[in-house]
Protein backbone atom coordinates (compact mmCIF):
# COMPACT_ATOMS: atom_id res chain seq x y z
CA UNK A 1 0.00 0.00 0.00
CA UNK A 2 1.31 3.38 -1.24
CA UNK A 3 1.96 5.65 2.09
CA UNK A 4 -0.25 8.53 2.75
CA UNK A 5 1.45 11.47 4.75
CA UNK A 6 -0.95 14.98 5.35
CA UNK A 7 1.09 17.61 6.17
CA UNK A 8 -0.90 20.29 8.32
CA UNK A 9 -0.26 23.66 8.46
CA UNK A 10 -1.71 26.84 10.15
CA UNK A 11 -2.76 29.98 7.94
CA UNK A 12 -0.56 33.25 9.20
CA UNK A 13 -0.75 31.18 13.07
CA UNK A 14 -0.18 33.86 15.25
CA UNK A 15 -2.19 36.35 13.64
CA UNK A 16 -5.34 34.02 13.26
CA UNK A 17 -4.91 32.58 17.03
CA UNK A 18 -4.57 36.35 18.06
CA UNK A 19 -7.41 37.26 15.52
CA UNK A 20 -9.85 34.33 17.26
CA UNK A 21 -8.95 35.48 20.66
CA UNK A 22 -9.72 38.99 19.93
CA UNK A 23 -12.91 38.09 18.36
CA UNK A 24 -13.89 35.69 21.49
CA UNK A 25 -13.52 38.46 24.00
CA UNK A 26 -14.72 40.89 21.60
CA UNK A 27 -17.20 39.82 18.66
CA UNK A 28 -17.60 43.54 17.02
CA UNK A 29 -13.93 44.71 16.48
CA UNK A 30 -12.45 43.96 13.15
CA UNK A 31 -10.64 40.31 12.23
CA UNK A 32 -6.94 41.30 11.92
CA UNK A 33 -7.03 38.35 9.42
CA UNK A 34 -9.63 40.66 7.16
CA UNK A 35 -7.49 44.13 7.07
CA UNK A 36 -3.69 44.60 6.33
CA UNK A 37 -2.14 43.64 9.87
CA UNK A 38 1.13 41.81 12.07
CA UNK A 39 2.28 40.17 14.76
CA UNK A 40 5.67 42.45 15.57
CA UNK A 41 6.73 44.86 17.64
CA UNK A 42 4.73 47.85 19.10
CA UNK A 43 4.23 50.64 16.82
CA UNK A 44 5.44 53.19 19.43
CA UNK A 45 8.61 52.16 19.71
CA UNK A 46 8.97 50.50 16.13
CA UNK A 47 11.47 47.94 17.27
CA UNK A 48 11.00 43.86 16.36
CA UNK A 49 10.09 42.29 13.23
CA UNK A 50 7.12 41.01 11.50
CA UNK A 51 6.35 37.71 13.38
CA UNK A 52 2.97 36.76 11.21
CA UNK A 53 1.26 38.88 8.19
CA UNK A 54 -2.72 38.90 7.03
CA UNK A 55 -3.10 38.10 3.39
CA UNK A 56 -4.10 41.73 2.90
CA UNK A 57 -0.73 43.06 4.24
CA UNK A 58 0.94 40.45 1.44
CA UNK A 59 -0.15 43.30 -0.93
CA UNK A 60 1.86 45.65 0.26
CA UNK A 61 5.06 42.89 0.27
CA UNK A 62 5.06 43.31 3.61
CA UNK A 63 7.56 40.17 4.40
CA UNK A 64 7.56 37.62 7.52
CA UNK A 65 11.43 38.37 9.31
CA UNK A 66 11.39 42.27 8.07
CA UNK A 67 11.47 44.61 10.75
CA UNK A 68 8.33 46.93 11.87
CA UNK A 69 9.47 50.27 10.71
CA UNK A 70 10.18 48.87 7.19
CA UNK A 71 6.61 47.17 7.21
CA UNK A 72 5.43 50.57 8.52
CA UNK A 73 7.05 52.55 5.84
CA UNK A 74 5.30 49.84 3.39
CA UNK A 75 1.66 50.48 5.24
CA UNK A 76 1.22 53.37 7.77
CA UNK A 77 -2.04 52.05 8.42
CA UNK A 78 -1.16 48.92 9.58
CA UNK A 79 -2.19 47.26 12.35
CA UNK A 80 0.17 45.63 14.69
CA UNK A 81 -0.71 43.34 17.22
CA UNK A 82 1.75 42.27 20.21
CA UNK A 83 2.66 38.67 20.38
CA UNK A 84 0.98 36.26 23.07
CA UNK A 85 3.02 33.26 23.15
CA UNK A 86 1.35 31.45 25.93
CA UNK A 87 -2.27 32.08 23.67
CA UNK A 88 -0.08 30.20 20.80
CA UNK A 89 0.92 27.24 22.81
CA UNK A 90 -2.73 26.89 23.76
CA UNK A 91 -4.32 27.13 20.81
CA UNK A 92 -1.39 24.26 19.72
CA UNK A 93 -2.45 22.48 22.36
CA UNK A 94 -6.19 22.14 20.78
CA UNK A 95 -5.09 21.61 16.92
CA UNK A 96 -2.83 18.47 18.46
CA UNK A 97 -5.94 17.22 20.77
CA UNK A 98 -8.40 17.56 17.83
CA UNK A 99 -5.80 15.75 14.59
CA UNK A 100 -4.89 12.99 17.44
CA UNK A 101 -8.44 12.10 17.51
CA UNK A 102 -8.05 10.78 14.04
CA UNK A 103 -4.68 9.24 14.17
CA UNK A 104 -1.56 8.89 16.68
CA UNK A 105 1.11 9.07 14.45
CA UNK A 106 1.61 12.62 14.12
CA UNK A 107 5.04 14.01 14.44
CA UNK A 108 4.95 18.41 15.53
CA UNK A 109 7.17 20.09 13.71
CA UNK A 110 6.72 23.38 15.25
CA UNK A 111 3.83 25.10 17.39
CA UNK A 112 1.39 25.24 13.89
CA UNK A 113 2.82 22.33 11.81
CA UNK A 114 2.45 18.30 11.76
CA UNK A 115 2.71 15.76 9.92
CA UNK A 116 0.15 12.32 10.03
CA UNK A 117 0.54 9.88 8.71
CA UNK A 118 -2.70 8.48 7.19
CA UNK A 119 -1.70 5.11 5.55
CA UNK A 120 -3.24 3.03 8.36
CA UNK A 121 -6.23 4.87 8.83
CA UNK A 122 -7.28 5.16 5.05
CA UNK A 123 -9.79 2.35 4.92
CA UNK A 124 -11.93 4.14 7.03
CA UNK A 125 -12.32 6.91 5.05
CA UNK A 126 -13.87 7.27 1.25
CA UNK A 127 -11.29 9.07 0.18
CA UNK A 128 -8.09 11.09 1.37
CA UNK A 129 -9.28 14.11 0.12
CA UNK A 130 -12.65 13.17 1.84
CA UNK A 131 -11.07 12.59 4.98
CA UNK A 132 -8.57 16.08 4.98
CA UNK A 133 -11.13 18.53 4.20
CA UNK A 134 -13.24 16.90 6.99
CA UNK A 135 -10.26 17.39 9.10
CA UNK A 136 -10.03 21.14 7.68
CA UNK A 137 -13.58 22.16 7.94
CA UNK A 138 -13.49 20.56 11.47
CA UNK A 139 -11.05 22.99 12.99
CA UNK A 140 -12.20 25.80 11.48
CA UNK A 141 -15.78 25.01 12.95
CA UNK A 142 -14.00 24.22 16.31
CA UNK A 143 -11.69 26.27 16.82
CA UNK A 144 -12.40 28.79 14.51
CA UNK A 145 -8.61 29.11 12.46
CA UNK A 146 -7.85 27.77 8.93
CA UNK A 147 -5.52 25.07 8.22
CA UNK A 148 -4.02 23.42 4.33
CA UNK A 149 -3.52 20.28 4.01
CA UNK A 150 -1.02 18.54 1.63
CA UNK A 151 -1.23 15.43 0.81
CA UNK A 152 1.54 13.23 -0.94
CA UNK A 153 3.47 9.71 -0.51
CA UNK A 154 6.08 11.34 1.55
CA UNK A 155 6.55 14.26 4.31
CA UNK A 156 8.46 16.46 1.49
CA UNK A 157 6.10 16.55 -1.31
CA UNK A 158 2.68 16.85 1.17
CA UNK A 159 4.75 19.98 2.58
CA UNK A 160 5.96 21.71 -0.59
CA UNK A 161 1.38 20.97 -1.06
CA UNK A 162 0.06 22.72 1.86
CA UNK A 163 2.20 26.03 0.82
CA UNK A 164 0.39 26.22 -2.47
CA UNK A 165 -2.38 27.91 -2.51
CA UNK A 166 -4.19 29.54 0.94
CA UNK A 167 -5.85 29.62 3.29
CA UNK A 168 -8.23 27.07 4.03
CA UNK A 169 -7.59 24.47 1.31
CA UNK A 170 -6.44 20.55 0.76
CA UNK A 171 -3.05 20.19 -2.08
CA UNK A 172 -1.78 17.14 -3.17
CA UNK A 173 1.74 16.56 -4.59
CA UNK A 174 2.33 13.12 -5.98
CA UNK A 175 5.12 11.75 -7.86
CA UNK A 176 3.09 12.40 -10.51
CA UNK A 177 2.38 15.85 -10.56
CA UNK A 178 5.84 16.86 -9.61
CA UNK A 179 6.38 17.93 -13.22
CA UNK A 180 3.38 20.10 -13.37
CA UNK A 181 2.93 21.04 -10.05
CA UNK A 182 6.44 21.75 -8.26
CA UNK A 183 9.57 22.13 -11.21
CA UNK A 184 7.83 24.86 -12.29
CA UNK A 185 8.21 27.03 -8.67
CA UNK A 186 10.79 29.59 -8.18
CA UNK A 187 13.89 27.32 -6.56
CA UNK A 188 13.70 29.45 -3.62
CA UNK A 189 10.59 28.18 -2.89
CA UNK A 190 12.11 24.66 -2.74
CA UNK A 191 12.41 23.67 0.89
CA UNK A 192 15.33 24.09 2.57
CA UNK A 193 16.54 26.29 0.05
CA UNK A 194 17.72 29.51 1.46
CA UNK A 195 19.61 32.35 0.27
CA UNK A 196 22.79 31.31 -0.27
CA UNK A 197 21.77 28.27 -1.90
CA UNK A 198 19.59 30.44 -4.32
CA UNK A 199 22.41 32.61 -5.10
CA UNK A 200 24.73 29.93 -5.89
CA UNK A 201 21.87 28.31 -7.95
CA UNK A 202 20.94 31.43 -10.08
CA UNK A 203 25.06 31.61 -10.60
CA UNK A 204 24.36 28.39 -12.29
CA UNK A 205 21.35 29.39 -14.20
CA UNK A 206 19.47 27.82 -12.23
CA UNK A 207 16.25 29.48 -11.31
CA UNK A 208 13.28 27.24 -10.93
CA UNK A 209 12.96 23.66 -9.40
CA UNK A 210 12.93 21.93 -12.59
CA UNK A 211 15.83 23.72 -13.56
CA UNK A 212 17.68 22.17 -10.35
CA UNK A 213 16.14 18.66 -10.77
CA UNK A 214 17.19 18.22 -14.69
CA UNK A 215 21.32 19.72 -13.38
CA UNK A 216 23.59 16.67 -12.66
CA UNK A 217 23.91 15.98 -9.18
CA UNK A 218 27.73 16.18 -9.65
CA UNK A 219 27.78 19.53 -10.02
CA UNK A 220 25.51 20.40 -7.38
CA UNK A 221 27.25 18.73 -4.59
CA UNK A 222 30.70 20.06 -6.27
CA UNK A 223 29.31 24.03 -5.10
CA UNK A 224 27.19 22.91 -2.41
CA UNK A 225 28.28 19.76 -0.92
CA UNK A 226 26.04 17.41 1.36
CA UNK A 227 23.00 20.28 1.38
CA UNK A 228 23.66 20.42 -2.32
CA UNK A 229 22.51 16.82 -2.91
CA UNK A 230 20.13 16.96 -0.46
CA UNK A 231 18.21 20.32 -2.39
CA UNK A 232 18.46 17.67 -5.59
CA UNK A 233 17.10 14.83 -4.03
CA UNK A 234 13.67 17.03 -2.99
CA UNK A 235 13.71 19.25 -5.93
CA UNK A 236 12.93 14.85 -7.98
CA UNK A 237 10.17 14.42 -4.53
CA UNK A 238 13.06 11.95 -3.36
CA UNK A 239 11.79 11.83 0.60
CA UNK A 240 11.81 8.34 2.94
CA UNK A 241 12.03 9.89 6.17
CA UNK A 242 9.34 8.81 8.17
CA UNK A 243 6.58 10.23 10.48
CA UNK A 244 8.14 10.13 13.58
CA UNK A 245 5.31 10.39 16.43
CA UNK A 246 6.13 10.24 20.10
CA UNK A 247 3.45 7.05 20.32
CA UNK A 248 1.47 9.42 23.40
CA UNK A 249 -1.17 7.29 24.40
CA UNK A 250 -4.44 8.50 22.52
CA UNK A 251 -6.46 10.33 25.29
CA UNK A 252 -9.51 10.40 23.30
CA UNK A 253 -11.68 9.69 20.32
CA UNK A 254 -14.56 11.40 19.01
CA UNK A 255 -16.23 12.63 15.70
CA UNK A 256 -18.69 15.19 15.39
CA UNK A 257 -20.57 17.08 12.52
CA UNK A 258 -22.38 20.40 11.31
CA UNK A 259 -25.76 19.65 9.77
CA UNK A 260 -26.72 20.70 6.50
CA UNK A 261 -30.33 21.67 7.87
CA UNK A 262 -31.16 22.94 11.88
CA UNK A 263 -32.30 19.86 13.80
CA UNK A 264 -35.71 20.72 15.35
CA UNK A 265 -36.83 16.75 15.80
CA UNK A 266 -35.96 14.37 17.90
CA UNK A 267 -35.46 11.71 15.69
CA UNK A 268 -33.51 14.27 13.28
CA UNK A 269 -31.24 14.39 16.23
CA UNK A 270 -31.00 10.64 17.27
CA UNK A 271 -30.55 9.66 13.50
CA UNK A 272 -26.90 11.94 13.32
CA UNK A 273 -26.00 10.58 16.72
CA UNK A 274 -26.63 6.98 15.13
CA UNK A 275 -24.49 7.53 12.89
CA UNK A 276 -21.92 9.38 14.80
CA UNK A 277 -21.90 6.23 17.28
CA UNK A 278 -20.60 4.09 14.36
CA UNK A 279 -18.47 6.34 13.48
CA UNK A 280 -16.67 6.74 16.85
CA UNK A 281 -17.01 3.13 18.00
CA UNK A 282 -15.20 2.01 14.35
CA UNK A 283 -12.51 3.91 15.15
CA UNK A 284 -12.24 2.73 18.55
CA UNK A 285 -12.06 -0.55 17.16
CA UNK A 286 -9.34 0.11 14.72
CA UNK A 287 -7.32 1.05 17.48
CA UNK A 288 -8.07 -1.67 19.70
CA UNK A 289 -9.51 0.71 22.20
CA UNK A 290 -12.27 0.19 24.83
CA UNK A 291 -14.20 3.89 26.15
CA UNK A 292 -15.09 4.46 29.68
CA UNK A 293 -16.31 7.94 29.43
CA UNK A 294 -18.40 9.48 26.52
CA UNK A 295 -19.34 13.08 25.98
CA UNK A 296 -22.18 14.62 23.94
CA UNK A 297 -21.97 18.17 22.83
CA UNK A 298 -24.72 20.36 21.26
CA UNK A 299 -24.22 23.82 19.12
CA UNK A 300 -27.36 25.38 18.64
CA UNK A 301 -28.23 27.18 15.50
CA UNK A 302 -27.78 30.53 17.74
CA UNK A 303 -23.76 29.17 18.00
CA UNK A 304 -24.50 28.71 22.13
CA UNK A 305 -22.98 25.37 22.79
CA UNK A 306 -23.46 22.91 25.51
CA UNK A 307 -22.00 19.74 26.35
CA UNK A 308 -22.18 16.54 29.18
CA UNK A 309 -19.94 13.75 29.84
CA UNK A 310 -20.57 10.46 32.15
CA UNK A 311 -18.82 7.45 33.07
CA UNK A 312 -20.00 4.40 31.14
CA UNK A 313 -20.75 1.18 33.63
CA UNK A 314 -18.35 -0.92 31.52
CA UNK A 315 -16.00 0.23 28.83
CA UNK A 316 -17.09 -0.41 25.58
CA UNK A 317 -16.46 -0.04 21.70
CA UNK A 318 -19.51 -1.09 20.11
CA UNK A 319 -22.06 1.02 18.23
CA UNK A 320 -24.86 -0.08 20.71
CA UNK A 321 -23.20 0.68 23.91
CA UNK A 322 -21.82 4.55 22.29
CA UNK A 323 -25.42 5.23 21.22
CA UNK A 324 -27.23 4.36 23.82
CA UNK A 325 -25.21 6.88 26.04
CA UNK A 326 -25.40 9.62 23.66
CA UNK A 327 -28.88 9.47 23.34
CA UNK A 328 -29.13 9.35 27.42
CA UNK A 329 -26.96 12.41 27.38
CA UNK A 330 -28.39 14.25 24.48
CA UNK A 331 -32.25 14.14 26.11
CA UNK A 332 -30.54 15.24 29.33
CA UNK A 333 -28.99 18.54 27.59
CA UNK A 334 -31.50 19.31 24.48
CA UNK A 335 -33.64 22.55 25.18
CA UNK A 336 -35.38 21.79 22.20
CA UNK A 337 -34.12 24.81 20.16
CA UNK A 338 -32.71 23.93 16.35
CA UNK A 339 -29.63 22.20 16.46
CA UNK A 340 -27.08 23.20 14.36
CA UNK A 341 -24.16 20.49 15.57
CA UNK A 342 -23.95 17.23 17.18
CA UNK A 343 -20.65 15.54 18.75
CA UNK A 344 -19.45 12.37 20.60
CA UNK A 345 -16.33 12.04 22.38
CA UNK A 346 -14.91 9.23 24.04
CA UNK A 347 -12.29 9.00 26.96
CA UNK A 348 -10.62 7.41 29.63
CA UNK A 349 -9.49 4.67 27.53
CA UNK A 350 -8.12 1.44 27.33
CA UNK A 351 -6.68 -1.66 25.81
CA UNK A 352 -9.29 -4.30 24.66
CA UNK A 353 -6.58 -6.79 26.20
CA UNK A 354 -6.95 -5.53 29.54
CA UNK A 355 -9.55 -7.39 31.18
CA UNK A 356 -12.76 -5.99 32.84
CA UNK A 357 -15.55 -7.27 35.10
CA UNK A 358 -18.87 -8.57 33.19
CA UNK A 359 -21.57 -10.57 34.29
CA UNK A 360 -21.82 -14.23 32.19
CA UNK A 361 -25.24 -12.57 30.49
CA UNK A 362 -23.37 -9.10 29.94
CA UNK A 363 -19.95 -11.22 28.37
CA UNK A 364 -21.94 -13.50 25.70
CA UNK A 365 -23.88 -9.97 24.83
CA UNK A 366 -20.98 -8.81 24.41
CA UNK A 367 -19.07 -11.00 22.47
CA UNK A 368 -22.18 -10.91 19.98
CA UNK A 369 -22.43 -7.56 19.40
CA UNK A 370 -18.41 -7.21 18.60
CA UNK A 371 -18.01 -10.25 16.75
CA UNK A 372 -21.07 -8.40 14.58
CA UNK A 373 -19.47 -4.89 14.06
CA UNK A 374 -16.13 -6.66 13.50
CA UNK A 375 -17.81 -8.11 10.74
CA UNK A 376 -19.31 -5.17 9.73
CA UNK A 377 -15.91 -3.37 10.05
CA UNK A 378 -14.33 -6.22 7.77
CA UNK A 379 -16.93 -5.93 4.85
CA UNK A 380 -16.57 -1.86 4.81
CA UNK A 381 -13.12 -1.97 4.79
CA UNK A 382 -13.13 -4.27 1.74
CA UNK A 383 -15.77 -3.37 -0.27
CA UNK A 384 -16.54 0.87 1.00
CA UNK A 385 -18.68 2.29 3.41
CA UNK A 386 -21.68 1.69 1.98
CA UNK A 387 -21.20 -2.01 1.54
CA UNK A 388 -23.63 -2.55 4.87
CA UNK A 389 -26.02 0.43 5.76
CA UNK A 390 -28.31 0.19 8.83
CA UNK A 391 -32.19 0.09 7.66
CA UNK A 392 -32.83 2.99 9.88
CA UNK A 393 -30.84 5.48 7.92
CA UNK A 394 -33.39 4.41 4.91
CA UNK A 395 -36.18 4.84 6.79
CA UNK A 396 -34.74 8.09 8.79
CA UNK A 397 -36.92 7.13 12.06
CA UNK A 398 -34.49 6.80 14.74
CA UNK A 399 -35.35 6.71 17.93
CA UNK A 400 -33.42 6.76 21.70
CA UNK A 401 -35.63 4.18 23.00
Amino acid sequence: MERIIFHIDVNSAYLSWSAVSNLQKNPTQIDLRTIPSIIGGDRESRHGIVLAKSIPAKKYNIRTGEPVAQALRKCPSLVIEPPNHQLYSEYSKKLMNVLSEYSPDLEKLSVDECFMDFTSIAHQYPSYLHAATLIKDRIYEELGFSVNIGISSNRLLAKMASDFKKPNLVHTLFPSEIKEKMWPLPVGELYMAGQSSVKTFHNLGIYTIGDLACTSKKLIELHLKSHGRLLWQYANGIDDTPVISDQTKLKGIGNSTTLSFDATTKEENTHVLLALSEQVSKRLRSSKQLAGMISVEIKYNDFSNVSHQMQLITPANTTEHIYKYACILFEDLWNRNPVRLLGIRTSKLTSEEEPIQLSLFDTAKNEKHLKAEQAIDSIKTRFGNDAIIRGSFLKKNDSCE
